[in-house]
């Protein structure tokens, strides 16, 4: 299946709705998007811009290694 996502106004949510149900569910299945979506990509996106900049904050798998081990052993006792 495919999936593509709708803007539209809500006075015509009604005959949209109307007329997606006059297909099968095994056509068509509407799903309800996740309504923190554009707060998402609004951060996605930043985040990708920092990183295509060069300006974005990373650690090496040993780096990140250490960090993780002294965390832990702070809270083994």
């Amino acid at each position: 299946m495919e999936a593509i996502r709708l803007e539209f106004k809500s006075e015509i949510k009604e005959k949209i709705l109307e007329l997606l149900s006059s297909f099968s569910s095994d056509d068509l299945k509407i799903v309800q998007e996740d309504p923190d979506f554009d707060a998402n990509k609004k951060k996605l996106d930043a985040t990708l811009a920092k990183i295509k900049n060069g300006t974005a904050e990373s650690c090496s798998l040993e780096e990140l290694d250490a960090y993780l081990e002294k965390t832990i052993s702070e809270y083994e006792n």
